[in-house]
């Protein structure tokens, strides 16, 4: 029977049970109801009749007449309850039913109660299914229940007002008939963002992991704060931790982690920003971001050195760098304790520190402010102190700032490098400076970040040897201690990485944990030796050490790589080719003391790219390997799932077939699906082979100084999956051939 509401003529409101139907307004004829009554009818239905056609359209319901029970009129079945004094209808009395009459009774549609309860199995279902597919096992025997709506065990149900039809939690109940205690428990889920979901064991993993492995590259968090802290604080520093941490763990019931929470974690970062964060707490997120980016592919796509700026900015602007008169930029008064005061002061420090790292890392201006506060003073509050390794960490980026500025921030050169003159005697002032600032550091026994740091200081200071002319004074010495930087801050990385990794031998290495600009540091240095050795150079040096200290640092790159085919891991192979490609065989570059012949020097070092500061000389040998190899057929960066040996094109096909146990990477890589979860490649780039048939002269053609913006990056085009390459045609013929 249809339960939709009936009206009856004269407009009167009538009860559910009024035989009147609804679709006596289209014109069918009324039926009358005089003759004995079935059980199809109403009670009482002769008494209404009378009462809609005679009634003074009162609504209410006159005295004396008789109603039927709730479950009587549910099924619109005769009821002979007594009112007055109340008597229990013959039908409840059979069926044990609770008879009684409530004034606001409605009749519940079986179909729409059916449809409801239908749904619900189907969300439970899903849910079940979501489960398993997490790892939760059922019981033997649960599947069947699941299988019928009803479960053939299911327990009785509880009558509460309409017995008749089956409530959903009797649904619920009778699906998910499940044994207490079994296997199967619903994970409870803390913290999500955009669907990804983290449980609170996943969280205090992946907060262990995080001080654990990557803390002690920047000490500026506290590890006794728990985890929720840091989510009230403010919630994208709870998930840059988070997504730091994630770059080599995963939990086992969250796979993946890193790839899922890229997507979100960039919208999450300039939703944020676009608020204009006036919490303190953000910057320490952004801090972590440029220590740690997510993973991209390409140079332009990462958004690093912009964030950089945005940190500093807002710093800044909520008055980090005056932490003494927080009040000047704030709207209401505030009044720091000691304790929040240093906080603000560390902050502010790693900061600059960041910043400082950004710039040399990349090649840019850094947007650091070293001010008053970061001025040590005898007698200052100590509030205002930093740690040890922080203040250490301090003075050897102001140094790297100090010698990015003078050496190229030339007013009068359109190029900002300084002149030749000038920058040899900038250099002699700052090895002094170096050595005065080493001996600080070394004696103060603050461990191997510390020091890494300190050789690559080193490093960035000596590569402005690759300006100078083969005709400025001193050009062999520069050139030699640029080797020195370059393999001492090698052997200090690969040794650290060998004996005093700060993770347990059996899982892993600190490359995988080391900073972005550390990892920039390490291509420098590779690509250092591959030029030195590639040129007039290597008849001073044992050739030997050189190439097996090149092979490591291509191992060592690729180790840093996070997932599969990203910037380091082309970087990598970029590097090998061109080793390949150049043919270096120490019998034709063999350092022989004997030879008293005077090295032939030339301009062949000289760089092309120079605006890029120290990191001029990666972003040279880009173009290079673009001009001698890409061009010319001889490279490609399309098919790198097999990575190149070095070395390979000076041994036997049989031989150069197989990898080097040595170089191939340490750790399992994912699956580069994250790069374009993170926006890092650019649209259409998966379907690599539709590229193939593109005219070559796409890139190929462009000549070496053409400016074009489209390509402006030299990395852009090299490291991206926007132009597919012959990778079978990248390797010179052996020997001999």
């Amino acid at each position: 029977m249809d339960g939709s509401p009936i009206v009856a003529r004269g407009g009167a409101s009538l009860s559910p049970t009024s035989p009147a139907s609804s679709r006596h307004g289209n014109g069918a004829p009324k039926r009358k109801r005089s003759g004995p009554v079935t059980h199809e009818s109403s009670p009482g239905s002769v008494l209404d009749d009378d009462q809609g056609d005679h009634g003074d359209h009162d609504k209410k319901r006159q005295p004396g007449v008789k109603r039927a029970c709730n479950e009587c009129r549910q099924q619109k079945l005769r009821c002979d309850v007594v009112q007055e004094p109340f008597q229990s209808c013959s039908r409840c009395n059979r069926l044990k039913l609770e008879c009684k009459i409530e004034s606001n009774f409605k009749r519940v549609g079986k179909r729409s109660k059916h449809a409801e309860m239908e749904k619900e199995i189907d969300r439970l279902r899903r849910n079940i299914a979501r489960a398993k597919a997490q790892g939760y096992v059922f019981e033997a025997g649960d599947d069947d229940d699941m299988n019928s709506p009803v479960a053939p065990s299911a327990a009785p149900y509880t009558h509460t007002r309409n017995p008749s039809l089956m409530g959903s939690d009797e649904a619920v109940s009778s699906l998910l008939h499940l044994k207490r205690g079994g296997a199967y428990a619903v994970p409870h889920y803390s913290y999500e963002l955009e669907g990804v979901r983290l449980t609170d064991d996943n969280v205090t993993h992946l907060f262990n992991e995080f001080f654990a492995y990557y803390h002690p590259f920047l000490p500026f968090l506290s590890p006794q704060q728990p985890p929720d802290q840091y989510n009230q604080q403010h919630p994208l520093l709870f998930w840059s931790i988070i997504a730091v941490a994630a770059r080599r763990f995963s939990p086992l019931d969250c796979s993946n982690l890193l790839t899922n929470l890229s997507g979100p974690m960039t919208r999450f970062l300039w939703t944020t920003i676009g608020e204009v964060p006036s919490n303190y707490h953000v910057v320490k997120a952004m801090c972590l971001l440029c220590t740690w980016p997510l993973p991209t592919s390409t140079t332009t796509s990462d958004p690093t050195h912009i964030l950089c700026g945005v940190m500093m900015k807002t710093a800044t602007g909520i008055g980090l760098h005056r932490p003494n008169h927080i009040r000047d930029f704030s709207r209401v008064s505030v009044e720091l304790n000691k304790e929040q005061l240093a906080d603000r002061v560390t902050t502010w420090a790693v900061c600059n520190i960041v910043a400082q790292n950004v710039g040399t890392g990349y090649g840019q201006p850094a947007s650091t402010l070293y001010d008053w506060t970061l001025a040590l003073r005898p007698g200052d509050d100590p509030a205002l102190h930093l740690s040890t390794d922080l203040e250490a960490r301090l003075q050897i980026e102001r140094f790297c700032d100090k010698v990015s500025k003078e050496m190229y921030s030339n007013a009068s050169d359109p190029r900002g490098v300084a002149g030749d003159e000038h920058r040899a005697m900038l250099m002699r002032v700052y090895r002094r400076d170096y050595g005065e600032l080493q001996a600080s550091v070394m004696s103060q026994q603050l461990g191997p970040i510390v020091n890494l740091h300190l050789r690559a200081a080193a490093l960035h200071m000596r590569l402005a040897g690759f300006f100078d002319s083969s005709k400025t004074p001193g050009y062999m010495d520069d050139l030699m201690g640029l080797w020195r930087a370059a393999s001492s801050f090698l052997d200090e990385l690969l040794e650290v990485d060998k004996v005093t990794s700060p993770r347990d031998s059996a899982r892993g290495t600190i490359l995988l944990y080391a900073t972005n600009y550390l990892q920039q540091m390490l291509v420098a240095a590779g690509f250092t030796l591959l030029k030195l050795m590639r040129s007039f150079f290597c008849k001073t040096i044992d050739f030997d050490r050189g190439r097996s200290l090149f092979h490591h640092s291509v191992k060592a790159i690729r180790a840093t790589s996070v997932v599969h085919n990203d910037l380091q891991w082309r970087l990598a192979e970029l590097m090998v080719q061109m080793w390949n490609g150049a043919r270096l065989d120490s019998r034709n570059n063999a350092y022989n003391p004997d030879d008293d012949t005077a090295v032939q020097m030339d301009d062949s070092l000289q760089l092309k790219v120079r605006c890029r500061h120290s990191m001029s000389l990666v972003f040279d040998s880009v173009w290079r390997w673009r001009e001698e190899y890409q061009s010319q057929g001889r490279g490609s960066l399309e098919n790198t799932k097999h990575p190149t040996h070095p070395d390979s094109a000076n041994e036997s096909s049989a031989s150069s077939s197989q990898l080097d146990s040595t170089l191939m990477p340490s750790h399992p890589l994912p699956a580069s699906g994250i790069l374009t979860s993170n926006g890092a490649l650019t649209p259409g780039a998966t379907s690599l082979s539709a590229a193939a048939t593109a005219p070559s002269t796409l890139i190929a053609g462009m000549p070496y100084g053409e400016t074009n913006y489209d390509f402006f990056d030299p990395q852009n085009w090299v490291l991206d999956g926007l132009v597919d390459f012959n990778y079978s045609g990248f390797v010179p013929p052996l020997e001999g051939a």
